[in-house]
C-alpha cells in the first residue's frame, strides 16, 4: 500500500466530488450552469457552432477562478491585489544607486576642515 505526501503541507487539498476540492467543484458546477444557460438563451437566435462557441467562452472564466493559482494566491486574491496596486495605490518606483565608498570619502572631507581628537588618543591632536 502506497501513500501520497506532500512535499510542502500547504499545498494539500482534500478532494470532496470526483477528485475536485469544493471550490473546484462548486466553480466547475458553476461554469456549466451558465454554459447551459447561455445555450438556451441563444439556440434560437444563433446557428449551432456559433452557439457552442460562445458557451465555452462564458464558462471559461469561471472554471479559471476555480483551478487557477498564481504565487499561492487564488484567481480572486490576485485579482484583488493586481487592482489594488496598479489601479488603487499605483506607486512610480525609481532605482537610484548609492555608493556608500563615494558618501564616506565625501564626508571625510567635509569634516577634515574640522580640527578634533581621536577617542582613544587623549595626548595627540590629529586631523580627522
Amino acid at each position: 500500500m502506497e501513500v501520497k505526501i506532500n512535499r510542502e503541507i500547504r499545498e494539500y487539498t482534500e478532494s470532496m466530488f470526483f477528485g475536485l476540492s469544493l471550490r473546484q467543484f462548486i466553480f466547475s458546477a458553476l461554469a456549466c450552469i451558465v454554459a447551459v444557460c447561455a445555450y438556451f438563451l441563444l439556440r434560437q437566435h444563433l446557428g449551432t457552432e456559433t452557439v457552442s462557441w460562445v458557451c465555452i467562452l462564458v464558462a471559461v472564466p469561471f472554471a479559471v477562478v476555480g483551478f487557477v493559482k498564481y504565487n499561492g494566491m487564488t484567481a480572486e486574491k490576485f485579482i484583488w491585489a493586481y487592482i489594488k496596486s496598479e489601479i488603487l495605490i499605483p506607486k512610480r518606483l525609481v532605482f537610484r544607486n548609492t555608493n556608500m565608498y563615494w558618501q564616506m570619502i565625501e564626508q571625510g572631507k567635509k569634516d577634515k576642515g574640522k580640527k578634533g581628537r581621536f577617542k582613544n588618543d587623549k595626548n595627540t591632536e590629529k586631523d580627522i
